[in-house]
């Protein structure tokens, strides 16, 4: 992926209510034809010790946007379980008050499994990089596996 340009107006109503993401602050902008982009305004809350952004967001917006990636594929699926993901970084990914940007897409689409690549951009500095494997599911299938665990 090349460094990305935010020309998708940033929307803040995901397609799914996800409640940790509400609190975080993370802001919707796509996701369609097996790509997706998320944004979010770094505050403090957000940063280390070192006052930029903690690799715990860095990694929740990889992973957000690589299931996202994933879903878009898939109308009748309404949710994606991480199986497995893979995260290198390579510099810090922004300060408070700086928008980072995370970029995901499929790479590889199976009937329930999706294989995906994320990106995470603090202006034209590429900080994070992963990997991940992602398996589809329709929430009524879900729901009925836990009603099973009674």
């Amino acid at each position: 992926m090349n460094a990305p340009v935010l020309t998708t107006p940033v929307l803040t109503d995901f397609p799914v209510q996800i409640p940790f993401l509400r609190d975080i602050g993370a802001e919707f902008s796509r996701m369609e034809n097996g790509e997706s982009e998320i944004t979010l305004l770094l505050g403090e809350r957000h940063t280390n010790s070192w006052q930029v952004a903690h690799g715990g967001v860095v990694m929740t917006l990889l992973d957000v946007v690589m299931s996202m990636a994933a879903r878009s594929l898939d109308p009748e699926s309404t949710g994606a379980i991480t199986i497995d993901m893979n995260t290198s970084f390579m510099q810090p990914a922004g300060s408070p008050g700086k928008r980072i940007m995370a970029r995901g897409k499929v790479t590889y689409r199976a009937r329930s499994m999706s294989f995906c690549e994320g990106e995470v951009w603090d202006g034209d500095k590429l900080s994070a990089r992963a990997t991940g494997t992602f398996k589809l599911i329709r929430r009524l299938a879900a729901a009925k596996k836990l009603e099973h665990r009674d």
